[in-house]
């Protein structure tokens, strides 16, 4: 049982590039130019079409569909439409949409957020902030204490305690808790005498890393603005029974997200040769950025030198 082809314009093999009108029992002589898309089924009428045979009429519609196939993949592999060339043999000819807000392949990090993976970034994202990590310093997965921290790379023994791993440079960033000071010099003041005993007398499990400390001078102290907020400042020179002792500093200032809660950053230098530049303290604390700053985020650490 056949079926009749419905009306409607097919190729005309009698004038290639034109089509003829079907009226669904034979050939009318109404033509016109072929369209652009790919010819439909010739239809298959009683007695032989206009200009030939099915089987002729067959092969000139399958080499159009050949020919219509080479030009759409030449268009697509040149990408002269300034859109990214898609594969040959793509069903759709619609443009690529634009990336997303979320297309973490070639788009932007959402929310501005920095990539926490990035070496040369230190984030912190309970308090609102990063730092800028100097070239020779690394930022270590794990650490005794529950602080992020970022440190001098390669480490040596303890003076006090060769058991023990010391390192020329530290900085850790944590928000103040377990006081009841309030402001940020009092935060601060308070704060110092914390991070010198962690540093140069006493590590968590009691080792006297320095031969402890013997001595200590402040030899600066003051206000001081950390990402956009007015903080404090104590810095001390620490003597010890044991090797070169060092530099500690403690700044507090409130944090730029959240309840403003008071962050306080701790840096630790060895005193000699050995330790970073005591302006490096300086130079970090100016680097602290809220998140978002893209004046800091994506890796400006690896311009600052110790």
């Amino acid at each position: 049982m056949s079926y009749p082809t419905p009306p409607g314009w097919y190729p005309d093999t009698a004038a290639p590039g034109t089509e003829r009108w079907w009226d669904g029992a034979a050939w009318t002589a109404h033509v016109r130019p072929g369209a652009a898309s790919v010819p439909a089924p010739v239809p298959v009428a009683p007695g032989a079409p206009r200009g030939g045979g099915v089987r002729t009429v067959a092969v000139v519609a399958a080499a159009a569909v050949v020919v219509g196939a080479a030009v759409t993949g030449a268009v697509l592999l040149t990408g002269d439409d300034g859109d990214t060339p898609v594969a040959s043999g793509s069903a759709s000819s619609a443009p690529r949409p634009a990336p997303t807000g979320t297309d973490t392949a070639s788009g932007p990090v959402p929310d501005g957020s920095p990539d926490a993976s990035d070496p040369a970034v230190l984030v912190d994202q309970l308090n609102g902030i990063t730092l800028p990590i100097p070239v020779g310093w690394e930022r270590p997965e794990k650490t005794v204490e529950e602080m992020l921290t970022m440190r001098t790379t390669g480490s040596y023994d303890c003076p006090g305690a060769s058991s023990s791993f010391c390192y020329h440079g530290t900085v850790t960033t944590r928000t103040a808790g377990n006081t009841d000071a309030t402001t940020p010099r009092a935060i601060a003041e308070e704060d110092i005498v914390k991070a010198a005993n962690r540093a140069y007398d006493e590590d968590v499990v009691g080792r006297r890393i320095h031969g402890g400390i013997t001595s200590h001078l402040q030899i600066a102290a003051g206000p001081v603005t950390v990402a956009g907020r007015t903080g404090y400042r104590v810095r001390w020179r620490v003597l010890t029974g044991k090797g070169p002792g060092g530099y500690v500093q403690s700044t507090a200032f409130p944090s730029a997200v959240g309840s403003e809660s008071p962050v306080v950053v701790r840096y630790a230098f060895d005193a000699g040769p050995d330790g970073p530049p005591l302006a490096l303290m300086d130079t970090l604390t100016r680097g602290i950025r809220p998140i978002g700053d893209t004046a800091t985020d994506g890796g400006v650490g690896s311009s600052i030198a110790p």
